[in-house]
């Protein structure tokens, strides 16, 4: 039998590493280029052992970034600069109000099971969600975290949180986006993650009513991370 996400994401964890993951917030938006640069040579660093485990917590100015699966047809309105990227995906959109969380594991030292890891990203976002009363689920065919929306029409389902990763020497690049109140005309340039179904829209927690700030998520997911990943410590 073939296990779902929502199967390995329940399965017992490999033990954590000894050492806790370094926690990074930006405290301003930082551009697409320079956070790609930055994240690539801590990734590097920490394949060669000479750096610890880091989650970095960002915002971007509003653009646009085609992982290695994104269709020309898909970039409907260029509005925002678009950024190629070696993640995998489509097209997605970053911009402000979007909490934006560049994850670099070693993975190998996690099990080296990759399917798993994603499918601990959205347990991640999943628990994050629900310490504001949020219910967030996965899907088989599409990666990420959504919404139901029964109030839109029957099964209507928004996504709140995209996922993309690259691995490189078994360390991860990349990671995810959620939203809380970006402005979401912004995802009309492009089709979201290729999904065009009328159906499948995208939300955020404001969209949703939950009236939150960047700190009280950012809180929830550094709790919900410690509980999927292991422990933390503010980067020195």
């Amino acid at each position: 039998m073939i296990n779902t996400r929502d199967r390995i994401a329940a399965a017992s964890r490999p033990t954590p590493a000894a050492a806790p993951v370094a926690w990074r917030i930006a405290t301003a938006p930082v551009g697409y280029e320079t956070a790609l640069a930055t994240m690539e040579a801590r990734a590097a660093a920490i394949a060669g052992g000479t750096a610890d485990e880091l989650v970095w917590l960002i915002e971007h100015p509003p653009l646009y970034s085609a992982g290695t699966s994104a269709r020309r047809e898909d970039l409907l309105e260029p509005r925002f600069p678009v950024f190629p990227t070696g993640r995998g995906g489509q097209f997605t959109y970053h911009g402000p109000g979007q909490r934006v969380a560049y994850v670099m594991l070693d993975l190998k030292r996690r099990g080296g099971d990759v399917r798993r890891f994603v499918a601990d990203l959205e347990e991640w976002l999943i628990r994050t969600l629900a310490a504001f009363n949020i219910r967030g689920e996965r899907r088989e065919d599409r990666v990420g975290v959504l919404v139901r929306r029964p109030d839109k029409g029957d099964g209507c389902e928004d996504k709140i949180a995209a996922i993309g990763i690259r691995v490189k020497r078994w360390v991860s690049l990349h990671g995810i986006s959620l939203n809380i109140d970006p402005d979401i005309d912004h995802f009309g340039g492009i089709v979201p993650c290729g999904v065009a179904a009328p159906r499948y829209g995208v939300t955020s927690f404001l969209d949703l009513g939950h009236v939150v700030t960047m700190p009280e998520v950012d809180t929830a997911l550094r709790g919900a991370f410690a509980e999927v990943f292991g422990r933390t410590c503010d980067e020195s």
